[in-house]
């Protein structure tokens, strides 16, 4: 099989998977994730059951639908009080832990010292050394 990059190199277990696997072993209540303990609302289920009978089994292009994004638009700029344009200030992306990564690509280049308060979650100083930045660790002091 062949090495691993470089750049994982430094990378270990996540404390999140850590936390799971220790509290599995004793039994434990998992606080380290999120596991919902209840069902989605039925209006979902039913619309997500209509929607398999409909005619959108294609991948969407890549930075999401249009419709999504003009429903997004319309809705966040009623709740952020300003014009949202869908076609150039949203993006969709499969999840955070995506949109984090293609932001931090998007703005940070090889090089360059980025900040990351501490406590933080644990991907922000992963995503900026993938990027080919260094994290600079800074602490949050209390008042």
């Amino acid at each position: 099989m062949p090495e691993l990059s470089n750049r994982t190199g430094g990378f270990t277990d996540s404390v999140i998977r850590r936390m799971t696997r220790i509290s599995n072993q004793y039994g434990a209540v998992n606080l380290s994730q999120g596991f919902p303990d209840f069902d989605p609302p039925q209006e979902i289920l039913s619309r997500l059951a209509e929607v398999t009978k409909e005619d959108y089994h294609q991948y969407s292009i890549t930075w999401g639908s249009q419709h999504f994004r003009d429903a997004l638009a319309a809705k966040q700029s009623r709740f952020m009080k300003r014009k949202i344009n869908p076609d150039t200030e949203i993006v969709v992306t499969c999840g955070s832990t995506e949109a984090m990564m293609a932001a931090m690509m998007t703005v940070a280049n090889p090089g360059d010292k980025v900040i990351v308060f501490s406590p933080f979650y644990e991907n922000y100083g992963a995503d900026a050394i993938l990027s080919g930045a260094e994290p600079i660790y800074v602490p949050l002091v209390p008042p």
